[in-house]
């Protein structure tokens, strides 16, 4: 209910400090209170900007509770009723069109009567015509109070959660996936944010959903954004990320491993101790050593994947005929190899690749001294800067929003390594940069700074689209020469391929939302 750009927006503006200011909170950021410009009269008589007025004695009795500000169907209806002389019967006639608008269009039948019934008691034209610009709106999307209400127990349960218990909200939000804003990448950074440890995919340790491990006594390493709730985050548990992250994984699969190692009561020793209790094919062992979920046998993917490539057997899901019909196998006398280390930025990549986010970096960290050669910020150091202020910021495009209500402005999110930068593209912008605002998964913003009661926004005036440069994420280490000096490479990869470059392909698209 409160996670959308425009309510994070609103919250540091409005303040919320009791139950009731939550019911508000809700309902406020709705097209009815939009297009009946009540929204910045309502937060200019919150912070004493403005003063509290009401247009007459009978009004101040329906819109006390929102100081003078109608925000509530319901409140909609009694103005029609105390201040247009409606009957019951017309109020409700007008409810039924408020619920209608948008598929009959008789609300505007109202207009002529509403007004001239506010004018001729004394009302300003004004006015009158916002309360019913403000119903024209509530056909489009409205609350009324109850609902608003309904969902602002909601709010409160899920602040009160993730405040004093961030492990059990983002385990349980992980499990709830496909759902919300927000991907489990943020999700979880979010969680390490607030202090606490979140462990990889295991075979030994990790269920189907993701679980509280107790960690009794560890160290809570919170953001600096976040340490004033020191005192108030009472989690004692790191979560461990469960299989049903990795992706490929079927769930019956899963269960299987997470079944054989419960009877036995013991963990998995080896690649072959899992395999051979499991029953399960190699290929799902090998989507294992993908997501490298071995780290507890002391495996990292490169090491699982060769461990799964010579168990026994294995030649029955899809090995090369000569392994197949050697006597005596040829697995067994072959001598261990040293793999080459997997460069870091590899290990990322294929934690995108496999799990949709990595604990072990974060992308545009590789990417960093470029960024800072070209003058880019990091998202981190915003809050520092001086509204006005232009800069270039580059990140991850995680969100881009196009509400029905902001006239075709374009709300996008990107994070780099150390935070996250809220961009706004105004309409000409988008039509000059469509492509790139649309199809970037690696963007770069310059523009100017806003930064209102807290509230940060860089209005976007010129937008470049860096996603090329995440086919360098793997640079660095020794490769594996996939071919030796006899092999014709007839058609050589394609840079642009995702095939070629499966850096480019893991990194997110980005979640759009209208």
């Amino acid at each position: 209910q409160v996670e959308s750009r425009a309510q994070m927006s609103m919250l540091p503006r409005l303040k919320p400090n009791n139950f009731y200011d939550l019911v508000i909170e809700v309902a406020i950021v709705r097209p009815g209170p939009i297009q009946g410009d009540m929204v910045h009269p309502y937060l200019k008589r919150r912070s004493g900007q403005e003063p509290v007025t009401y247009p007459s004695k009978d009004l101040e009795a329906v819109l006390g509770k929102t100081l003078g500000v109608p925000l509530f169907q319901e409140q909609a209806m009694k103005i029609a009723i105390v201040a247009a002389g409606f009957t019951p019967a017309e109020a409700d006639r007008l409810r039924r069109a408020m619920a209608t608008f948008r598929r009959v269009g008789t609300i505007d039948t109202f207009r002529d009567k509403m007004i001239d019934g506010m004018t001729a008691r004394g009302y300003e034209r004004d006015f009158a015509e916002r309360c019913f610009k403000q119903i024209e709106g509530f056909g489009e999307y409205g609350f009324p109070e109850s609902h608003a209400a309904s969902f602002a127990l909601l709010v409160y349960a899920s602040a009160w959660l993730k405040c004093h218990y961030p492990d059990v909200f983002a385990a349980a939000l992980i499990n709830s996936q496909p759902m919300g804003f927000y991907a489990p990448a943020q999700i979880v950074r979010d969680a390490r944010e607030h202090g606490v440890a979140v462990c990889p995919p295991d075979v030994n340790r990790s269920d189907w959903d993701s679980t509280l491990e107790p960690e009794e006594g560890a160290i809570r390493r919170l953001h600096p954004n976040h340490a004033e709730m020191a005192a108030d985050i009472h989690s004692t548990c790191a979560i461990r990320l469960g299989l049903r992250q990795i992706k490929g994984l079927h769930e019956e699969d899963a269960r299987a491993l997470v079944a054989a190692r419960a009877a036995r009561g013991a963990g998995y020793d080896s690649v072959r101790d899992l395999w051979l209790r499991t029953q399960l094919r190699t290929h799902v062992l090998e989507r294992l050593a993908d997501a490298d979920a071995f780290r507890s046998l002391g495996l990292d993917r490169r090491g699982a994947l060769w461990a799964v490539k010579g168990l026994d057997g294995a030649a029955g899901d899809h090995d090369l005929p000569l392994f197949a019909a050697s006597p005596g196998g040829l697995r067994q006398n072959e001598p261990d190899m040293a793999l080459p280390p997997m460069p870091l930025g590899e290990h990322v990549v294929n934690d995108y690749r496999f799990l949709k986010l990595s604990l072990k970096a974060h992308p545009v960290g590789f990417l960093r001294q470029d960024l800072d050669r070209s003058g880019h910020a990091r998202c981190a150091a915003l809050a520092g800067l001086r509204s006005g202020t232009v800069l270039k910021v580059a990140g991850l495009v995680l969100v881009r929003q196009r509400p029905g209500t902001a006239k075709g402005v374009i709300f996008a999110t990107l994070e780099d390594e150390s935070g996250i930068a809220n961009i706004i593209v105004w309409p000409k912008s988008f039509e000059r940069y469509r492509p790139v605002v649309l199809g970037a998964r690696f963007l770069s913003v310059e523009g100017r700074l806003q930064n209102e009661e807290g509230v940060i926004h860089i209005v976007a005036e010129h937008l470049t689209d860096l996603t090329p440069l995440l086919t360098r994420l793997a640079d660095g280490g020794e490769k594996i020469e996939p071919f030796a000096r006899c092999d014709a490479v007839k058609r050589p990869a394609n840079p642009a391929d995702r095939r070629a470059n499966p850096a480019r392909a893991a990194m997110p698209k980005g979640r759009n939302f209208h």
